[in-house]
């Protein structure tokens, strides 16, 4: 069964055939109207996921949203009876007003990213606890410590957050991704740094001997992983194992820098670091170039042309990083 939403309409009673007209076209499985005394009416309506932002899109475009009309989006857990599947009709007449945008909807979309971005007591005690089992599974060179590290993923949303703020032009979104990232990355190097000073660091162990050089196929785990992530949150697809892959790209070489670092360990610690910052370059880059495709995008088109102009200057910063980047892998590889 397709990913559904709950569309909860209350408006005036005088815009209701408007809105009527608007779910004409519309892959409808569901839809319920409560009476309630007064000028205004509510109707309740089950969809697709990926007809949620079309229709929120309409109404916002052909009604006047702000005064009239007022949608609460809700995720159901279950449906009885269950909907039939409904195909989507090639023939259905195209909506006008702004694109539609496939997956969830843009509110959803931002709510889901935004709210998790904030250096929160709960996001720090997660990095904290992520940091340490991450770096006792690197000492210990085993996988299934360093898997379970990373189900924590404390770093997935601030930084598909930073993604989808460059995408809409969003400063203020923006601005506290940098900031929970921020927090994030200092909190795991201060704590790492305390485990190289107080333990022994062995640089030749497999699992942290791996994160002390980049190469090419960390480029591409690191894009696949930004991409996978962005894409779990445009479908509402379950973001756990999601999480773990750009926890894997980002927090065991930001751990084995740490501990090398506090070790005194300078040389590898850097080729830990420049791991870090390709991973981030690459997860970001592809987390951009997956909400463009899939046509996030903000509502006016005031807003759109200026989110573009954001974009383009993003990506463009992104690719020259990851040129760069690139060429310090040729050249290491060619001394």
């Amino acid at each position: 069964m397709v990913a559904q939403r709950l569309m909860q309409i209350s408006l005036r009673k005088d815009y209701r055939e408007s809105l009527l007209r608007i779910l004409a076209d519309r892959n409808i499985l569901g839809m319920t109207e409560d009476t309630v005394p007064g000028e205004r009416c509510s109707l309740s309506i089950l969809v697709p996921v990926d007809e949620a932002g079309p229709i929120m899109d309409r109404i916002e475009h052909e009604l006047d949203a702000s005064a009239n009309v007022s949608v609460l989006l809700l995720a159901p857990e279950a449906v009885l009876p269950r909907p039939a599947e409904v195909p989507q009709p090639a023939q259905l007449a195209a909506p006008t007003g702004p694109a539609k945008t496939a997956g969830v909807s843009r509110e959803e979309l931002y709510a889901d990213v935004s709210e998790g971005v904030q250096p929160s007591r709960v996001f720090i005690i997660m990095t904290v606890l992520s940091a340490l089992v991450a770096a006792v599974g690197l000492m210990r060179d085993e996988v299934a410590i360093i898997i379970g590290a990373m189900v924590i993923a404390p770093l997935l949303r601030p930084n598909v957050a930073l993604a989808l703020a460059t995408t809409l032009a969003d400063a203020p979104l923006a601005w506290r991704a940098l900031k929970t990232n921020a927090v994030g990355v200092t909190i795991t190097i201060l704590i790492t740094v305390g485990v190289g000073l107080i333990f022994d660091i062995d640089p030749a162990v497999p699992a942290i001997a791996g994160r002390t050089h980049i190469g090419v196929t960390d480029l591409v785990v690191a894009l696949a992983s930004g991409a996978a992530a962005t894409l779990a949150l445009l479908t509402a697809a379950p973001a756990a194992l999601i999480g773990v892959m750009v926890a894997v790209a980002l927090m065991p070489p930001l751990v084995t820098f740490g501990m090398l670092l506090g070790t005194g360990m300078l040389q590898p610690a850097l080729g830990a670091l420049l791991l870090v910052t390709a991973n981030v370059v690459c997860v970001n880059l592809a987390g951009v170039a997956m909400f463009v495709a899939y046509g996030v995008r903000p509502r006016s088109w005031w807003e759109a042309e200026r989110a573009r102009t954001a974009t383009r200057t993003a990506a463009a910063i992104w690719v020259l990083l990851l040129g760069a980047l690139a060429a310090v892998i040729y050249l290491d590889r060619s001394v």
